[in-house]
Formats: C-alpha cells, sequence, structure tokens
C-alpha cells in the first residue's frame, strides 16, 4: 500500500507546476573551471610584510591597481604567500584571481578607521544595523567581472571580537562590515578558502550573477553575535556546495531587500542550488530564506545537507509590511541532528527600517517542497505560523522521519498554512492535510537524466 501511495504522489508531482525557464539544469551541476592568469605577482612585491602587524593596506591596493592593467590581457593574479597579513578594506579588480597559498592569513584591521565607510545598498535604504551608512566589507568587488579568490586552503580572519563587543554594547555609529561581498558582479567564485570571526557576514554577493562557491569552510564562535556564513542577496545564478559552516546565527541565509526599498529595487534572488554542506546555527537556523525578502526568492533547490546543533534547521522568514514571495523552493535528502525546530515558517519575524513601509503589503509564501528528510534528537518537529490576511499555502512534505528528543517534545504548531503530507513522522497537524498532493511544487525530469521529482519512493 505505501508503494502504490507513493507512485500516486509521483504521478502527482509529474503534473505539478514546472521551474519558470531554467528548469533544464542546476546551477551547481555547470562548474566553471578557472584557467591559469598568464600573469601573476606576490604581495611581496609591494612592500607587504606578514608579521600580522604591519598594516598592508596600500601594498594590497597597490597590487590590484597594477594588476588592473592585465585586465584585457587574460587576466592576472594576486600571489599571497604564507604569513599574517594585516589589513584594512581593500577592492578587487575584473579578470583578477585572489590566490592564498597554505598558511597565508590575511587578518582584517582591528582598527575602524581602516575600514571605509559606504552609502548603504539602495535594496535596504539603510545600513541593516543602523540606520544612514555601513562599514565597508573587507575584500571587496564592485560591478566586476570574472574575479576569483581561492587559494590551497589559506585564510581570511577578520577579527571580529572587537566588532561583536562594540555591536552588543551599542558603541557602533555604522552597521558592522562583512568579510567578502560582491555588488553588481558577474562570473564570480570563491573556493578553497577558510573564513574566520567575520564582524558581520562572511560572504555577501548582491546583484550578483553566476556565482559558486565551493569547498570553503566558515567559522565564528556561538557567542559572536548575528554572523551569517554565506548571503546570495539579489542574486541569480547562484552554486554553494560542498562548504562547512559553522555561525553564530545564520549558516547560509537568502535574502532579496528590505520593505519598500527591496519592493522598489526589484531583484529578486533565484535559479540557486545548495548540494552536500554541513551547516550549524547556533542561535539562528541552518538554512534560513528571508526575512528581507521584498525583492523575492524562488526557484531553490538544496539537496543532501547535514544540519546539526542548530536552534532551528530550515527556516522561512517574513512579515507584515515585506512584500515580495518565496516560492518554488525544494529541500530533499537532509540530515537533521541535534536541532530544536527542524522547520519553521513565520509570517511575523523581523523589523522594518523605518516607518514608510507599506504595512498592506503581504509578503506570499508557496509551493515549497520538503522530502526525504531525516532528524535526530529533534525538540520540535515543525513551527508554521503564517499571515491572516496571506495565509502561506502549498507547504508539502514528503518522507520525513523526525524522531524526537523526549516524550515531552512537542510536534507541529500550525496557523494561517495549508498543505500536503505524506509519510510524515510525527504526524502533522490537519492543516498540513487539506491540499492534495498536485498543489505541490517539483522539478521534472532534466535532459541530463538525473530525476529532480519530489518523489516519496
Amino acid at each position: 500500500m505505501v508503494v502504490q501511495v507513493a507512485l500516486l504522489v509521483l504521478l502527482a508531482l509529474c503534473n505539478a507546476i514546472k521551474v519558470n525557464g531554467e528548469g533544464n539544469y542546476l546551477q551547481c551541476d555547470h562548474n566553471p573551471t578557472s584557467q591559469p592568469r598568464p600573469h601573476s605577482v606576490s604581495i611581496l612585491e609591494f612592500g607587504a610584510v606578514g608579521d600580522g602587524k604591519t598594516l598592508n593596506t596600500i601594498a594590497f591596493q597597490n597590487a590590484i591597481f597594477y594588476l588592473k592593467s592585465f585586465a584585457d590581457k587574460g587576466g592576472a593574479q594576486l600571489y599571497v604567500p604564507p604569513g599574517r597579513w594585516l589589513t584594512g578594506s581593500f577592492n578587487l579588480t575584473s579578470h583578477l584571481t585572489l590566490f592564498l597559498e597554505k598558511g597565508a592569513v590575511i587578518l582584517g584591521s582591528q582598527d575602524p578607521s581602516h575600514w571605509d565607510i559606504v552609502e548603504p545598498l539602495p535594496s535596504y535604504g539603510r545600513g541593516i544595523e543602523l540606520p544612514g551608512r555601513r562599514y565597508q566589507s573587507l575584500v571587496n568587488g564592485y560591478m566586476l567581472r570574472d574575479v576569483v579568490i581561492t587559494g590551497d586552503n589559506g585564510t581570511i580572519d577578520g577579527q571580529g571580537s572587537v566588532w561583536w563587543e562594540w555591536f552588543t554594547s551599542h558603541s557602533l555609529n555604522y552597521t558592522r562590515p562583512h568579510l567578502v561581498e560582491f555588488v553588481s558582479s558577474k562570473d564570480v567564485h570563491v573556493s578553497n578558502i577558510t573564513f574566520l570571526n567575520a564582524p558581520a557576514y562572511n560572504i555577501h554577493p548582491v546583484y550578483c550573477s553566476n556565482v559558486h562557491i565551493h569547498n570553503v569552510s566558515v567559522y565564528a564562535p556561538p557567542g559572536s553575535p548575528y554572523t551569517v556564513g554565506i548571503v546570495p542577496d539579489s542574486s541569480d545564478n547562484v552554486c554553494i556546495e560542498d562548504c562547512n559552516i559553522s555561525t553564530g546565527h545564520d549558516a547560509i541565509a537568502l535574502k532579496s531587500g528590505w520593505d519598500e526599498y527591496g519592493i522598489a529595487y526589484g531583484r529578486p534572488t533565484t535559479n540557486v542550488h545548495i548540494r552536500s554542506v554541513h551547516l550549524q546555527s547556533s542561535t539562528g537556523s541552518s538554512l534560513a530564506f528571508g526575512s528581507e525578502m521584498s525583492g523575492g526568492i524562488s526557484n531553490v533547490q538544496v539537496e543532501h545537507v547535514h544540519l546539526y546543533n542548530s536552534f532551528t534547521g530550515i527556516q522561512f522568514r517574513t512579515t507584515k509590511g515585506r512584500g515580495g514571495y518565496l516560492r518554488e523552493i525544494i529541500i530533499s535528502d537532509a540530515n537533521m541532528l541535534n536541532i530544536n525546530t527542524a522547520f519553521s515558517a513565520i509570517g511575523d519575524y523581523g523589523s522594518h527600517p523605518d516607518d514608510k513601509f507599506n504595512p498592506d503589503a503581504f509578503p506570499s509564501l508557496e509551493k515549497i517542497t520538503l522530502h526525504d528528510i531525516i532528524g535526530k534528537n529533534i525538540i520540535m518537529a515543525g513551527n508554521f505560523s503564517g499571515i491572516q490576511q496571506a495565509p502561506f499555502t502549498s507547504m508539502c512534505l514528503f518522507n520525513i522521519s523526525l524522531s524526537m528528543s523526549s516524550a515531552f517534545s512537542s510536534c507541529w504548531s500550525c496557523s494561517n498554512v495549508s498543505g500536503y503530507s505524506e509519510l510524515v513522522f510525527p504526524e502533522p497537524c490537519a492543516d498540513l492535510k487539506n491540499s492534495n498532493a498536485s498543489s505541490c511544487f517539483s522539478i521534472l525530469m532534466r535532459p541530463n537524466g538525473r530525476g529532480g521529482t519530489g518523489a516519496i519512493l
């Protein structure tokens, strides 16, 4: 009987909604190969000193300015040898590879005067943490093409402890910086690097296309406030794979702008593929969508992920006045261990940038499919709390088995949500049984032969 039910669900899913336009392949199936640059220089050639004390900002800036002249000659590489290279914020250029040798550590200065002050992102209207401007990230790219950060497991260390103290004591005048940020850039590749102790975010591609993040390790200690691993933001064609991320807040968070600013900017995060990652979040979610999602988030496939020791496993966040949408998202083949709440969808999460937002800009959350998921030592299975004026719809769960931590564990809490479920344990709430499988979202069989349905076989 179970097999018969599974076949019926599979047939229903094969008649379900297709991915818009880009459903023929997943981003990580097309791994770009980085070609060796014909020109290379060492940071040593520009007077840098790797003693962990000498400030090397000018050396990095001069080296990159010099390498900019090779952009039309196949590009160039900036080689960073073993050592501890203290620096303030600096900008990359197009057709550049920043290569960190094993034992090379780029250290972010703990003097805020070494970090430039820049305007807020237009899709946010202000700094995330404070009104007004924000600190520029340590390593930056603006309107670049073909830029690579890679190495032999070199390290970028933000030395963020002072920023965490300033944030906690409300001593900052501007929003904290990130470690790496690319803005309005295309063909971005980050691989084989360790990121440590970011002041806030570690990797933040915003308004970018064709972003590939592969084999990176990210760590910030559990007490670090709102440190986040990788944040694709109003970006498209993104692959994140083979990464290990452990942070104070979210491990991976997808975003697309904040309230009226994100609605006006109107650039969604779409065509995102995440696979083979290990994610841990102390106070946030291993995998988060929102809450700043006013430009929309859609067409996301997450597969073969390990979520552990986290407050929440998978969370969808939004609130009234946010606008935008979360839709056409599939998460499959996930293992969860030691999670407080396995699944969460919250309709009153997050604050507003100012009082100019439209309270009637209701967000849409629909066509979310979770399947083939196993969890152990889970305290609460799911908390789905939608918006009365705009309920969450088409939340579909298939072939999910959660082992609760004790007999006193909570199972499900649901309000203003509807969906479908099959072969789910513990038994979900009635709200997730009032639709049929044909309302669920799936990716059909792709030309490359790999199946992409939400089947529960």
